[in-house]
């Protein structure tokens, strides 16, 4: 059976990881005897340079036709790029906030794991954990803070801006299910993140997971004040399995998240909407400092293209191949810069996409 897959490499460091994400599911498909097509299409700044917008129509039904769609990242200096004296909807992250909604993507993973062989690189002492790291983010990712309505107005001569956070039941339940289905393959707890001492919405979300959790008794569900859960990310990473949360609470958790894998580099992630599509990124950005040089970390797009393979076409056994090589590699002491540590052999983009390809099996 054919799959057709819709590349978005975007714009930095974008095209160099793809490109390697590319080569690790052409392998994969050889090995295992599966036939994939690919149709590149323009997102971010590198639409913005040809259609003078970041996400086109035509762009967004090529991507719908796909069977799963996989990204790079989009952006630039915001300091430095023509791109970002547009006004914010026409800025290159608003054509992936865009994309997002049209294509329903309303739960997005985000695995957090430990590589035996990068504990070294791990900021956090190995006296905080003992049994590893190994969790996920479920975050919800079409409403919430980044989707509420806002403006800026003058009022009495003071400049006042306003975002409104909104969230209804049904947009919690459909991301607490994700949650729980996701736990039950994995150790069977979720930690539901939010700010019910404040906030109405957290409270609305706090009420409908419990409603949730009822239908998954072998799941145990805990609450955790998201301030909290910031620290014990750092001080008992190991104790979460599944953390479910809201979109803006889960686009800053899963940041620090990844520090805990030793490089931001080492993340991917998966964008899912009701059916079997998604969408596939790594978590870090574009990195325009350093695009070009063929220095960036392509384990993170790779390992998003290993969870395209599970999430998209339920080729299990395929995405753990593709894990397994990332780990072979690893243990063999190859670095890309950015996870390079004494006495390990620091390779180039190209050369760590070529190592991992050489142990799938």
């Amino acid at each position: 059976m054919e799959y057709k897959i819709a590349l978005m490499p975007g714009d930095g460091i974008g095209p160099e990881i793809i490109k390697e994400a590319r080569k690790v599911l052409d392998a994969t498909a050889k090995i295992y005897g599966h036939e994939f097509s690919y149709e590149d299409l323009l997102l971010g700044g590198a639409s913005i340079d040809v259609y003078g917008e970041p996400l086109t129509d035509e762009t967004i039904e090529k991507a719908k036709n796909a069977d799963a769609v996989l990204m790079g990242a989009v952006g630039a200096d915001a300091k430095t790029s023509p791109w970002y004296r547009l006004s914010p909807e026409k800025r290159p992250e608003a054509g992936l906030l865009k994309l997002r909604k049209e294509l329903k993507l309303f739960a997005n993973l985000r695995p957090a794991y430990l590589y035996e062989a990068l504990k070294d690189a791990c900021p956090v002492k190995e006296q905080f954990y003992q049994t590893g790291i190994d969790l996920m983010i479920v975050r919800e990712l079409t409403g919430g803070l980044y989707f509420g309505e806002r403006k800026t107005v003058v009022e009495n001569g003071i400049t006042k801006a306003v975002d409104t956070l909104t969230y209804d039941e049904n947009e919690i339940r459909r991301i607490a299910r994700k949650a729980f289905e996701t736990a039950m393959k994995r150790k069977k707890k979720v930690t539901s993140v939010d700010k019910a001492n404040v906030l109405d919405s957290s409270r609305l979300w706090r009420k409908i997971t419990e409603e949730v959790a009822a239908d998954y008794p072998e799941v145990t569900l805990e609450h955790m004040l998201v301030d909290n859960c910031a620290m014990q990310l750092i001080c008992n990473p190991e104790q979460f399995d599944v953390i479910l949360t809201e979109n803006m609470f889960g686009d800053i958790l899963s940041d620090e998240a990844s520090m805990l894998t030793g490089s931001i580099g080492m993340l991917p992630s998966a964008s899912l909407n009701e059916t079997s599509f998604g969408l596939y990124e790594p978590s870090h950005g574009s990195a325009p400092d350093i695009a070009g040089k063929g220095i960036a970390n392509p384990i993170a797009a790779i390992l998003s293209a290993a969870m395209l393979l599970r999430y998209s076409f339920s080729m299990e056994r395929e995405a753990k191949a593709i894990e397994n090589a990332v780990n072979a590699v690893l243990n063999e002491g190859y670095r890309t810069p950015d996870i390079m540590s004494e006495n390990m052999i620091k390779v180039s983009t190209q050369e760590m996409g070529n190592l991992i390809i050489k142990k799938i099996q």
